[in-house]
């Protein structure tokens, strides 16, 4: 069985998320600044980059996906367009049921109501003996991060203050983080932690 993993972009002031997050901003006001490193730079951060989309399975709450709550838009099918870049199955948390979405690439969205300890069950038997990625939003990372359940934090923090939005860290407990590995260019410090029982 593989690692359970999580890579989050963070800014300097600990939030995954700006405010005011919509349809139109998917990371609130200023959030995309998060994630310029991987868009401006992506030669410089082909590391990093394979290490995220390298998971076996993948883990995301319902505001990753799509915003807002209640019944599902039945023609949303994400952000990231036909071919979505986890090119592996992603159980998505939810309160509301959805028949699974396919899409281009290997990836198929599976929409898991009865909580995230079976999303992760789910998730590991999908992924075999690759890892599972926790993806996101805030929530679900701390979800996760409480439980005990992630072995890898692989923080990508760029040099910006948000100020405000959804904070990383929210509720977790105590947590024993050792720093295994560091490395950065301009836009971003990619720290990687090993999380101690």
């Amino acid at each position: 069985m593989g690692k359970v993993t999580c890579d989050i972009g963070i800014s300097v002031d600990g939030f995954v998320a700006g405010p005011n997050q919509r349809r139109e901003e998917p990371l609130g006001d200023g959030g995309e600044r998060l994630h310029r490193w991987m868009f401006e730079q992506p030669e410089a951060n082909a590391a990093a980059i394979e290490k995220i989309t390298s998971a076996g399975a993948f883990i995301m709450g319902r505001n990753m996906f799509a915003s807002g709550r209640g019944d599902w838009d039945p023609d949303w099918t994400g952000w990231w367009g036909e071919e979505p870049p986890y090119h592996a199955p992603v159980f998505v948390l939810t309160h509301y049921e959805r028949e699974p979405v396919p899409m281009k690439g290997g990836t198929t969205f599976s929409f898991v109501t009865d909580g995230a300890e079976s999303a992760l069950a789910r998730a590991r038997r999908a992924a075999g003996e690759a890892d599972v990625a926790i993806a996101g939003g805030a929530q679900t990372v701390n979800q996760y991060l409480a439980a005990g359940v992630i072995d890898e934090l692989r923080l990508h923090v760029a040099p910006i203050v948000l100020g405000a939005g959804e904070r990383l860290f929210e509720d977790v407990g105590d947590l024993a983080l050792e720093p295994v590995e560091v490395s950065h260019t301009d836009l971003v410090t990619h720290v990687t932690y090993r999380i101690g029982r």
